[in-house]
């Protein structure tokens, strides 16, 4: 039996080091799934791939290393070569640009085809993640976050969600500062954030940072 997993984190450069780590442990490329925010122009359109990550700073990106030993990142959704030649742009209705490859786009536009609430909240509550939590998700990728799911065993869940718990939003404690401003609940219908306004919500993020 699998179950899901779902994480947010407040960049994609936090969360594509992630997907490299269960990817380390074992996850299948195509049971991962990520959807990030774009509304910061992030993504390189042109050259269709986000900046290098190097963290071990020896000049290759960390993404090839990690596929060149056999492990590439995030499903993609016309199979076979990564997340990086995968990753696509769309837009969702509440989310404004994301850059996204996985299962788990094509169930979020089949849950807007449907008329699901908010396409990704519509996906992940078919997945078995709650209703609310679900909301928050969605709430984090429209400022600024990237969302991460990944299938994995039941019997290997703990191990799996420790991985990802590593660098992971506090979901719980991300809702009572939403709340605290007044968010009542993702609205697919509000206006997406703009550069400017995911630049203050990081920076607010880094300075409730312990």
């Amino acid at each position: 039996m699998t179950v899901t997993i779902t994480r947010l984190y407040d960049d994609y450069a936090t969360a594509s080091q992630a997907v490299l780590d269960l990817e380390a442990a074992g996850v299948p490329s195509q049971d991962i799934s990520l959807i990030a925010s774009n509304a910061d122009n992030w993504y390189d359109r042109k050259a269709k791939k986000p900046a290098k990550i190097d963290r071990n700073r020896n000049g290759v990106d960390d993404r090839t290393e990690g596929a060149e030993a056999g492990a590439g990142i995030g499903a993609v959704l016309a199979g076979g070569a990564g997340l990086l030649a995968g990753l696509g742009m769309l837009a969702i209705p509440g989310l404004g640009p994301v850059v996204a490859a996985g299962w788990l786009v094509s169930t979020a536009a089949g849950a807007v085809a449907g008329g699901a609430v908010g396409g990704v909240i519509g996906a992940l509550t078919q997945m078995g993640t709650s209703e609310e939590d679900a909301e928050i998700y969605a709430e984090g990728i429209r400022r600024g976050g990237t969302l991460l799911s990944a299938r994995v065993p039941d019997g290997d869940r703990a191990r799996y969600e420790a991985i990802l718990d590593r660098s992971a939003v506090d979901i719980s404690e991300r809702a009572e500062v939403y709340r605290t401003s007044g968010w009542n609940g993702f609205d697919p219908a509000a206006t997406p954030y703009s550069t400017d306004e995911i630049r203050r919500e990081r920076e607010a993020n880094v300075a409730r940072l312990p």
